[in-house]
């Protein structure tokens, strides 16, 4: 599962702030040994909560974190900065977590994939699930020739050993700093079905979100619900899925993006 950074840092004792008074005006970028981003606010370097120099691999994902700084208004509320808390834990990797630990962790989650568990009533949940669902398991089976399968047992499907193998690789296909975006997103929705149909872009930010709440929706359709409680739930959750999807994607970018950003 993966380990929120902060959650991470209070167990050790090391205290990471939620939000603090903004005292840094400009932000810029430098490049720094091997190619590094480096993002400076005012005249000084930014550090990781551990020490380290705050560096990322491309131009793409230095741009992403500055702007997300310099959103920031007089507090800087690092609960909403999603992307600056992955490039912490990737730098910091505060439990030295290597790729085999991170890729394990990920596939256990079809054994309890969201989508994977199907209802047995009421019959307007059990349509909607075959709906809504299928079309999406039958796209992963395709895609990456797999078979995986539902079932109504809290235990789930049997996932078959080829199919475990068949992920197991195509994740090692990540670097570290990717597999940190797309556990994070696999936490997220709870599902690695529909984490690999946001990364592979056959579903929208919208769309996997949606899906991983397709009981909780039904159930508010029928029932009501807050809706100032329900929307913020869906946002919150929209902005913690597509930071990790664009984390993901910036983590195995190679090419520089050529513009200048943050004017005085």
């Amino acid at each position: 599962m993966f380990l929120v950074y902060q959650h991470t840092y209070k167990r050790q004792n090391m205290p990471v702030p939620q939000q603090r008074e903004r005292s840094s005006t400009r932000m810029s970028l430098s490049q720094g040994e091997g190619g590094l981003f480096e993002i400076n606010l005012d005249k000084q370097k930014l550090k990781t909560p551990g020490g380290k120099l705050f560096t990322v691999p491309n131009e793409a994902l230095a741009i992403a974190v500055a702007t997300e700084w310099d959103v920031q208004e007089d507090t800087l509320k690092f609960y909403t900065m999603h992307l600056t808390t992955l490039c912490n834990t990737a730098l910091d990797n505060p439990t030295q977590r290597t790729k085999e630990r991170i890729i394990s962790a990920a596939l256990k989650f079809l054994e309890t994939d969201t989508i994977c568990y199907r209802v047995e009533e009421p019959p307007g949940l059990v349509e909607l699930q075959r709906n809504e669902w299928d079309p999406v398991m039958n796209w992963i089976e395709q895609r990456y020739n797999v078979v995986i399968g539902s079932s109504s047992s809290i235990m789930g499907p049997q996932i078959p050993e080829e199919t475990k193998e068949t992920f197991q690789q195509h994740l090692n296909s990540y670097n570290l700093w990717s597999l940190t975006g797309l556990e994070y997103v696999i936490t997220q929705l709870k599902s690695l079905v529909l984490s690999f149909g946001l990364i592979d872009r056959h579903l929208s930010v919208e769309q996997a979100v949606v899906l991983s709440r397709l009981e909780e929706e039904y159930q508010i359709q029928r029932w009501g619900n807050v809706e100032w409680a329900h929307d913020y739930d869906m946002y919150e959750l929209q902005a913690r899925t597509a930071a990790g999807a664009m984390f993901v994607h910036m983590s195995s970018e190679s090419t520089a993006v050529k513009r200048k950003i943050l004017q005085d």
